[in-house]
């Protein structure tokens, strides 16, 4: 439990700047599109505006070998092989400053060509799961973050983005009740694994079950999404 102490991502920890609300989306239609898009490689525009958190915030950035397009454009002294990855696979580091190499003038200066891990990113993942993106270095996505609002179509849209964060607030208190206490530790990784999971949290018999049911079916519920093949996730 001790690095869970160290590394709570509630929003509420964080005393950053604050954005003026922002329109994230209807909730369900954004959950059913990210969820497939977990399966298929496919993204959900993100609205991001002016905001540049995600270029600014210390992210060194995953190239593979389908982002050949990025790496034509990119000089090729800022692009290093990745650690513990086959040939072909490369990161772009970032500026003293912590900045992405490329951004020019507060913009993408390679947009048409940036890499799929720009492409895919989504900051909406940690509103829906109540987590902050990290801690100082993500000031400016932070204050994105708790600009999102949600709109729901639904009583059980609404029911669904809280068991999406109940998931969250699960696996971050309650790791000692998976085997090996072993939960995800960074952030985006913990956001999309709640995304996955959140059926268990919507059980009628959640509240009758153990701490280590509950981490049992979390894991038999994320094996189960990766096995499945995106036509098998059902709208909310």
């Amino acid at each position: 439990m001790h690095h869970n102490q160290q590394n709570r991502n509630a929003i509420s920890t964080h005393r950053m700047e604050q954005e003026a609300p922002v329109d994230a989306g209807d909730f369900a239609d954004w959950l059913d599109h990210t969820l497939r898009g977990l399966h298929s490689g496919t993204t959900t525009p993100v609205p991001c505006g002016d905001c540049r958190g995600c270029c600014t915030s210390g992210y060194f950035i995953p190239l593979t070998p389908s982002d050949s397009a990025a790496v034509m454009a990119i000089p090729a002294p800022l692009l290093s092989p990745a650690p513990g990855m086959p040939p072909g696979y490369q990161v772009l580091g970032r500026t003293a400053q912590g900045a992405c190499p490329m951004l020019e003038h507060n913009n993408c200066g390679i947009y048409p060509a940036r890499p799929q891990a720009c492409r895919a990113y989504d900051c909406r993942v940690f509103a829906a799961a109540g987590m902050a993106a990290g801690t100082d270095s993500f000031s400016r996505i932070n204050a994105r973050v708790r600009a999102w609002r949600f709109s729901y179509g639904s009583h059980h849209a609404q029911a669904t983005h809280q068991a999406v964060q109940a998931a969250a607030r699960f696996m971050q208190e309650k790791a000692s009740a998976f085997p090996g206490g072993r939960v995800p530790r960074r952030p985006d990784e913990l956001a999309l694994l709640a995304l996955k999971v959140h059926p268990v949290f919507l059980r009628a018999d959640l509240s009758t079950l153990t701490d280590s049911a509950i981490a049992t079916a979390v894991i038999a519920s994320s094996r189960d999404f990766d096995a499945r093949g995106p036509e098998a996730r059902p709208r909310q």
